[in-house]
């Protein structure tokens, strides 16, 4: 059974009895009722109490029996609509005085044809209108191009319809982690009220970057804008009324509560989408990896709540390094979950293509050299335009891998290094194959501890690979960043 069309025929039935939409607890219910889940287990997802869901259920099913003149539970909810036979139609609500034209099969109020067997005579309504979520992308850059990516973006969604809380998406600069998590936005933003995007580039104090988001979050609560998730279609939602005897919170805290309570607090009155962009920049410089700046300690504790504390929100965090509560925080594959973005295929053709490249036969070659890392190709590729005329061979011939201004964009990840990480890279691009790791390198002055710590440092900022040759764990830099260091 398609949840997604039992949702949108649920939230037609609605709109047209009561002119609103599904809000969030109703929604809720819904998915639960198809996943078999209590009244318990769906409250205990939404952090309310059994008792306010039971009841806004108990509405949901008396609207819903009204418009399907069936009388509808919670237990029959699920048999009523395979009787029904509605799936795989177009379906659409009409009025019970509409003209129905030849070859159209009426089922209660639901008017269920092929497109093309509708009389033109007959009323059509509207579509139904999408769930349209709040969005500030205000801090995100415009991407101009975007690389296939299909299994990443499955990965994602997969993910996020699972309700996972906490993503993290790693990878070297120019590898494209940003411009993923901007095409992931419209295939999964329906899912969410609010979507806000915020850069840590400046690397804002964390009561700062709460208050901003609470402001954001709450803006419906003070206004009620027409685009809002309060206010969808024009017709404002109401909450439910509470019960006699029962007491109701609002949907989200007044607006001077602030800090890791009121953010939390709207994660769990509707389901929020928070991306932070160069999460790396609160991590401090010349340590091992995933070390806060002094003063940034706290947002290690605002990353693990947001893991363990009970909504239905998400929040994407993109980094060239893994924070540190994250690797203890992903036993609980539900809570968080970490994809790391590497190269490009051979759909990093299109760079050679777009930039006037000759000789396509010797592409592959460049992208195995490059990673497939689209900025770095980009870099390459240009610098081969500019040099010569396009011709890749000539840029092949030399005996050495040309960086030009590669230099700049690797120096900005070798500035980040502690002094054990760097004699650990250093060693490593010495090697002309991949190496073991079991004894330390008896050149390197730093004890077996100083040195499995480095090389775990260099794994969390994907500076070093891990090649598996039967039941043997070997180590290794890619080439360009080699390059980079015998230089």
């Amino acid at each position: 059974m398609d949840i997604a069309e039992v949702l949108t025929l649920a939230d037609d039935l609605i709109f047209a009895k009561t002119g609103k939409h599904l809000d969030y607890v109703q929604d809720a219910i819904l998915r639960g009722t198809l996943e078999d889940a209590t009244y318990t287990q769906i409250a205990q997802e939404l952090y309310s109490s059994p008792s306010h869901v039971r009841n806004v259920g108990s509405d949901l099913w008396k609207t819903l029996s009204k418009g399907l003149k069936k009388n509808i539970t919670k237990n029959n909810f699920r048999a009523v609509l395979e009787n029904s036979k509605i799936y795989n139609y177009q379906s659409a609500i009409v009025g019970e005085n509409v003209t129905v034209g030849e070859n159209v099969t009426v089922n209660h109020n639901f008017n269920v044809c092929p497109e093309k067997a509708r009389s033109p005579k007959t009323p059509q309504n509207p579509e139904p209108t999408a769930k349209q979520p709040r969005i500030d992308l205000g801090d995100a850059p415009e991407i101009s191009t975007f690389f296939d990516r299909k299994s990443e973006l499955t990965t994602l969604e997969n993910w996020i319809l699972s309700r996972t809380r906490l993503i993290t998406i790693l990878g070297l600069s120019g590898i494209g982690k940003t411009a993923l998590t901007l095409e992931l936005i419209p295939q999964i933003q329906h899912e969410f009220d609010c979507i806000i995007w915020r850069s840590l580039r400046d690397a804002p104090p964390l009561a700062s970057l709460q208050t901003d988001i609470i402001k954001f979050l709450s803006q419906q609560q003070e206004t009620n804008p027409p685009n809002s998730p309060l206010s969808r279609g024009g017709e404002e939602i109401q909450p439910a009324s509470p019960r006699r005897g029962e007491e109701i919170q609002p949907l989200s805290p007044p607006l001077s509560k602030g800090g890791l309570g009121g953010v939390i607090h709207h994660l769990r009155s509707q389901r929020c989408l928070i991306i932070l962009d160069d999460v790396q920049t609160i991590f401090s410089s010349q340590q091992l990896a995933g070390n806060y700046k002094p003063g940034y300690e706290n947002y290690g504790a605002f990353f693990k709540q947001i893991a363990e504390s009970c909504h239905n929100s998400c929040i994407i965090l993109i980094s060239w390094e893994k924070p540190r509560e994250i690797a203890a925080l992903e036993s609980h594959q539900k809570n968080c979950q970490t994809l790391q973005l590497n190269g490009l295929g051979e759909s990093a053709r299109e760079i050679f293509t777009e930039k006037g490249l000759s000789e396509s036969e010797k592409w592959s070659e460049l992208i195995d050299l490059y990673q497939g890392n689209p900025l770095w190709l980009n870099t390459v590729a240009a610098a081969i335009q500019d040099l010569f005329s396009g011709k890749v061979s000539e840029f092949l011939s030399y005996d050495s891998l040309v960086l030009g201004d590669l230099e700049y964009l690797l120096n900005k990840h070798f500035q980040r290094l502690s002094d054990s990480e760097k004699q650990v890279m250093s060693w490593l691009a010495n090697q002309n194959k991949p190496v073991e790791i079991s004894k330390k390198p008896a050149l390197l002055e730093l004890s077996p501890s100083e040195f499995l710590k480095a090389v775990e440092s260099l794994r969390r900022r994907l500076l070093i690979e891990k090649v598996q040759k039967g039941d043997r764990t070997l180590f290794a830099v890619q080439r360009a960043i080699a390059e980079y260091l015998n230089s």
